[in-house]
C-alpha cells in the first residue's frame, strides 16, 4: 500500500490513468444513454419515465460508492497513516457530493409522473438526502481543518463515522413502508425485465470510470495546490 505514498510515482500512474478511465467511461455512458433513451421500450406501468434509471441507478449507486471510499481512505488514514490516503477521501467528496445531488434530482423528476409529487418523506429519500448533507459537511470540515494541505483526523473520523448512513440508504425499503420501489436487483435476480435493463449495467461501468477519472484528476490538483503551498512557504521563510 505504500509503494505508491510517494506523489511523484503516483502522479506517474494517474496522469495515465485519468484519461484511461475517462474516455471508455464516457463512450460506454454515451452509449447507455442513447440506447436507453432510444432502442428500449417504455414500461407497461411507467411508461417512458422508466428512462431515467440510467442515469438515476448509477448516480445514486456512485454516490453511496463514493462515501464507502471516503471511510476506507479515512481509516487509512488514521491507522496507517497513509500520505495519500486524505488526499484521496478530500478527491472523492465533490464528486460524490455532485453523484448525491443528480441522485436526488433525476429522483424527483421520477417520481413526478410515477408518485404524483416531487418529494415525500420517504426512508430512502430522505437517508439519500442527509447522505448529501453529510458530504457538505465533509467538505465544510476538510477545508476547515486541514493541516498543510492533508486532511485532520476530525474530518476522517466525520467520515468514518458518516459510513452509518449507508445501510440505512440500502435497507430503508426494507425496513420502512415505502413509496419507493423495493430493491428491483438482487443475488436472486431482477424485477426489471431484461429489455429495459440491459443498458443498465453499461452505463453504470460507464459512469464508475468517470467518477474514477474526476477522482484522479482531483487528487492530482490536491497534490499541485500543496506543491505550491508548500513552496510558498518555503519562499516566505527564506
Amino acid at each position: 500500500m505504500h509503494a505508491f505514498a510517494n506523489p511523484t510515482r503516483f502522479l506517474s500512474i494517474a496522469r495515465p490513468l485519468t484519461l484511461w478511465l475517462f474516455w471508455p467511461g464516457f463512450a460506454l455512458a454515451v452509449f447507455a444513454l442513447g440506447t436507453g433513451l432510444f432502442y428500449t421500450p417504455p414500461d407497461y406501468l411507467q411508461g417512458e419515465s422508466v428512462r431515467i434509471i440510467y442515469v438515476h441507478v448509477p448516480t445514486n449507486w456512485l454516490a453511496m460508492a463514493g462515501w464507502s471510499g471516503i471511510a476506507v481512505a479515512s481509516l487509512v488514514q488514521l491507522v496507517w497513516r497513509h500520505p495519500l490516503a486524505g488526499v484521496a477521501a478530500r478527491a472523492i467528496a465533490v464528486p460524490g457530493a455532485l453523484f448525491a445531488a443528480l441522485g436526488l434530482i433525476t429522483g424527483s423528476i421520477w417520481g413526478r409522473p410515477t408518485w404524483g409529487t416531487w418529494w415525500v418523506w420517504d426512508g430512502r429519500l430522505t437517508s439519500t438526502l442527509v447522505l448529501f448533507f453529510l458530504y457538505l459537511g465533509y467538505i465544510a470540515l476538510a477545508s476547515a481543518s486541514s493541516e498543510r494541505g492533508e486532511t485532520s483526523r476530525v474530518t476522517a473520523i466525520f467520515g468514518i463515522l458518516g459510513a452509518i448512513n449507508l445501510p440505512v440508504i440500502h435497507y430503508s425499503v426494507t425496513w420502512w413502508n415505502s413509496l419507493h420501489q423495493p430493491q428491483s436487483i438482487t443475488t436472486g435476480g431482477s424485477a426489471i425485465d431484461s429489455s429495459i435493463l440491459w443498458p443498465l449495467p453499461i452505463s453504470a461501468l460507464g459512469f464508475t470510470l468517470i467518477f474514477g477519472a474526476i477522482v484522479l484528476m482531483r487528487m492530482r490538483a490536491i497534490i499541485a495546490g500543496n506543491r505550491v503551498e508548500a513552496r510558498l512557504r518555503r519562499m516566505a521563510q527564506g
